[in-house]
């Protein structure tokens, strides 16, 4: 699992792709495909997912349509269209930064003894 703070940076990029993938997505639902899909690397709780979807939402990236389910209502996310014009800077930007790690660190990290 990796620190809240690494993952801080990387949350909204990834809830936009995952949601340019599917329809709409409720936020447990987020939470748990991340996990799946990062092999349980990636484990995003409460109190991250939802201040990033709040801020997604108020930026204009996401809409929320609530539906009852069951005794509850639930909230399902979904890019607008101006979300869906952010997904590839996002994920380009994510990139060119994962390259950026790999050219600081090399091919092989070591680690210092």
């Amino acid at each position: 699992m990796y620190s809240r703070e690494l993952l801080k940076g990387i949350l909204k990029p990834i809830i936009l792709k995952l949601l340019s993938e599917n329809d709409r997505m409720y936020g447990y639902e987020i939470a748990q495909t991340i996990k799946k899909l990062s092999d349980d690397k990636i484990l995003v709780k409460e109190g991250s997912l939802y201040p990033a979807l709040h801020t997604l939402t108020k930026e204009g990236h996401l809409s929320v349509e609530s539906a009852r389910v069951g005794n509850r209502i639930r909230k399902y996310y979904s890019l607008t269209a101006n979300g869906k014009k952010q997904v590839v800077p996002a994920m380009n930007e994510l990139l060119a930064f994962s390259d950026t790690l790999q050219t600081l660190f090399g091919p092989k990290i070591t680690l210092p003894t």
